[in-house]
């Protein structure tokens, strides 16, 4: 078997950006490592940044709302995690004073949804993180002799005011930051927050969980970049989750396509967006372990050679079935037109969808939202479907996906599959729509065993 190992070095570029996640800018320790792979890698201009780990869950939590008691322990937790890396710095009083204005926005914004609760608030909240990671970054890389400018993301990612889950203005994006960023990256290295954006009237919004991905891909695209690094714990993109199996091996080339399938299916490596522009500019996508770096990584490229029937199983957890029952719809015209725009009207997104004469089953996922409530099914919207037909809603769901090339050409697929699943309940299928993957809708709480017995079965 031939060495193709994927670096960041397999391809000369004369600038890159570089994201690095929540768990690569945990600590001092971690943040360092970032700098080093900065200091080695000459051709990144443009960081983006989540994040420290551990801050957005804390920060979700305090703009749900919470009683003073339990507030201040949160806020208490957030503070130790910022003045960890603070106390580590040469010359921490140059930062601290802009760390604890931050802090008191938070302290002050934390209040305020203690009264009432807003996705607006929220996202105001919950950006302080990566605001807050970023400023101490700059401060690192500027302590290694490293040229580095703080950047406020928010002056490009224009974006519509659908706060959790907004969306850019990609025509307004790319002007912007031609403009912004582009006439300094040949005497300084930007440092940028991902995952946050701003509204037509000067609102913090962000882009949804996952999406400092999605930012660095959409910068590097607006800029031209010749690859986007996505720095994370892992070093590379894995047959499936190692965490649920060990033996799971990692994919040193992988397609657009199948990269695709992969991140829209839940495997958190990648941000379902994130290749997006990439697949429209051709722009390459390194993905490795700011950790081990040495360790080479996954390069996600236009297209590889010989690619394999199965080449990974995802798993995304926390989906809800929605199903609609009506006899309606039997022969009748426009009732799925009239669904989806009352969905539509709620922007709610449909995953997977089933119909027969008299219902329809399609599943909704909820791992993508930051609103407090993590629900997409609102009690206006409820109240709509009902109107027009009976609703059953069930959740603690999780879609498992057989990622792969040409599935609806193989002979015999149904039975390998089934037939190593016979002892679990499926509540959901979906084939064909796509050659590069067949889903199952299957129980929460078998989700992991089910991976398992696939990927014994598969690979």
């Amino acid at each position: 078997m031939t060495d193709n190992t994927a670096t960041p070095s397999s391809i000369s570029s004369p600038y890159t950006i570089a994201k690095f996640g929540g768990t690569s800018v945990a600590n001092f320790s971690a943040m360092e490592k970032c700098a080093d792979i900065i200091l080695k890698q000459k051709s990144v201009r443009v960081v983006v940044l989540s994040a420290s780990a551990g801050i957005t869950n804390l920060l979700i939590e305090l703009a749900a709302g919470t009683e003073p008691s339990q507030r201040e322990a949160l806020l208490s937790q957030v503070r130790d995690i910022e003045y960890a890396i603070i106390n580590q710095l040469s010359q921490p009083e140059i930062i601290s004073q802009e760390i604890n204005r931050l802090l008191e926005n938070i302290e002050m914004l934390s209040e305020a949804a203690s009264l009432a609760t807003s996705d607006a608030l929220t996202d105001e909240l919950v950006s302080h993180g990566e605001l807050m990671s970023t400023l101490l970054f700059v401060e690192l890389l500027r302590e290694k002799g490293i040229q580095a400018d703080w950047f406020d993301v928010r002056k490009v990612m224009k974006t519509n005011d659908l706060f959790c889950h907004a969306e850019p203005d990609m025509a307004l994006l790319t002007e912007l930051t031609k403009s912004l960023i582009q006439p300094r990256l040949e005497e300084t290295v930007i440092v940028t927050q991902g995952f946050i954006g701003q509204e037509p009237k000067g609102r913090t919004t962000t882009l949804g969980r996952g999406g400092s991905d999605y930012t660095a891909a959409l910068i590097g695209e607006a800029l031209g970049m010749s690859r986007v690094d996505i720095w994370t714990d892992v070093p590379g993109i894995y047959s499936t989750d190692p965490r649920i199996v060990p033996e799971a091996h990692r994919i040193d080339q992988i397609a657009f396509d199948e990269a695709a399938e992969m991140a829209t299916f839940g495997a958190k490596i990648l941000h379902p967006a994130t290749l997006l522009p990439a697949v429209r500019s051709g722009i390459p996508v390194f993905v490795g372990s700011s950790k081990a770096p040495e360790e080479g990584g996954t390069l996600v490229c236009a297209q590889t050679e010989n690619p394999p029937i199965f080449r990974a199983i995802a798993l995304r957890r926390k989906q809800t079935l929605l199903t609609l029952h009506s006899l309606k719809m039997l022969h009748a015209r426009g009732f799925l037109a009239e669904i989806f725009t009352i969905l539509s009207r709620h922007h709610i997104s449909v995953d997977v969808i089933t119909t027969s004469e008299v219902s329809i089953a399609l599943t909704l996922d909820t791992t993508g939202t930051t609103s407090a409530s993590g629900s997409l099914l609102t009690n206006a919207l409820l109240t709509e479907l009902s109107a027009l037909c009976r609703v059953e809603v069930d959740e603690d769901l999780a879609l498992v996906a057989i990622i792969g090339n040409s599935l609806s050409q193989v002979n015999g697929l149904g039975s390998q599959i089934f037939g190593a699943l016979e002892s679990y309940n499926i509540r959901m299928i979906s084939h064909g729509a796509s050659t590069h993957n067949l889903c199952l809708l299957v129980d929460g709480k078998d989700a992991d065993n089910i991976v398992r017995k696939l990927h014994d079965t598969l690979f």
